[in-house]
């Protein structure tokens, strides 16, 4: 991917040009060579190239507009990938604004790639415009299929030639991350404390409010007899790809869970085989007493409302949402790439 540096934004104060710099400084009025000569002996003034400079004239505007973008933190650039379910967009609104909460300090925008809007270039745009001469782009997304592989590059290729002092970072992908597998296993607890096994839970003294509210001991909810173990069936749920390395690497996400539960696990795909119906069939076969679906979805949509469609007497958790850790992953792989050295191309 090509990187350039975005041009500085126009400085109201120095919008008249040299001239007019060294005018407003003496007043409005050009000075007589007698004040110049004063000016040299008694001020350290100077006649350079022909032009008069005055005692602390004020800098051009383009040398402070980059001085400014070279000490500027580089803009965040947060890209989901679109839905025509509002759901969506509203979940990835209210993480850039958790995000932007966590770190004031960043410039923190979102774009999608499709469906919805603002787009990529959009916001590529408008982040150049607004004088940045560095954003790093993390992808809201969960895995390094198409997306993250091909098609976010090539409209970080097309900004990036349209806006040439930009300069584009992409970062890695969210998952699969130990932190989000963690978010996983809270809304596994979260679910079961609201469904059937919710009073079950609350009778071995155990808070299911501070659960849902991510603030519970989750080792202790983890420890009693109906989460324990492979009595638990938790059905993976992911989008899927045409990229067999991309599912596969999906499938680490079921074997994480259950390496950090010790529940019983499997992987399924909502557009792919296998399906969540077969998932849920191989838990059974494994003696799972208790079965959820646990989508690996950054947020509720249409595909997550196909994988309840498909198994509609088993409890499906939420999706990982807004939820704290989702917020730090995302910021670790901005602090990640923002700490990249420049790499020069041709």
């Amino acid at each position: 991917m090509s990187s350039a540096e975005t041009g500085p934004s126009p400085v109201s104060e120095f919008t008249e040009g040299w001239g007019g710099s060294v005018a407003g400084a003496l007043g409005g009025r050009f000075p007589a060579p007698e004040v110049v000569a004063t000016a040299r002996r008694g001020r350290d003034s100077r006649r350079t190239a022909g032009r008069v400079v005055a005692p602390h004239a004020a800098p051009r505007a383009d040398a402070v507009s980059r001085d400014h973008a070279a000490h500027r933190a580089p803009a965040l650039i947060l890209v989901a990938h679109g839905s025509r379910d509002p759901r969506s967009a509203a979940t990835m609104h209210a993480l850039t604004e958790r995000i932007s909460a966590a770190r004031p300090d960043l410039d923190v925008r979102l774009a999608f790639l499709d469906l919805s809007t603002p787009s990529v270039e959009q916001v590529v745009a408008t982040v150049a415009a607004d004088g940045h001469s560095h954003a790093v782009v993390v992808p809201l997304l969960l895995g390094k299929a198409f997306h993250a592989r091909v098609d976010l590059p090539g409209l970080l290729a097309h900004a990036g030639a349209r806006h040439p002092r930009l300069r584009l970072t992409q970062a890695d992908v969210l998952g699969p991350d130990p932190l989000l597998v963690e978010v996983l296993r809270d809304r596994v607890l979260e679910s079961l404390t609201a469904g059937s096994c919710g009073e079950a839970l609350r009778s071995a003294r155990i808070d299911a409010t501070s659960i849902a509210a991510s603030r519970v001991d989750v080792d202790a909810v983890a420890a009693s007899p109906l989460t324990s173990g492979p009595h638990l069936g938790v059905a993976v749920a992911a989008v899927g790809s045409s990229s067999t390395a991309a599912n596969e690497r999906t499938a680490q996400v079921a074997r994480l869970l259950t390496a950090h539960t010790g529940w019983s696990t499997e992987i399924c795909f909502a557009t792919i085989e296998p399906t969540v119906t077969a998932a849920l069939s191989r838990l059974r076969a494994r003696g799972a007493r208790q079965l959820l679906v646990a989508p690996w979805f950054l947020a509720p949509g249409l595909l997550t409302d196909r994988l309840a469609t498909a198994a509609p007497d088993v409890t499906h958790t939420a999706a990982i949402g807004t939820h704290p850790r989702l917020v730090q992953v995302a910021l670790d792989r901005f602090d990640a790439a923002a700490s990249l050295p420049r790499t020069l191309t041709a």
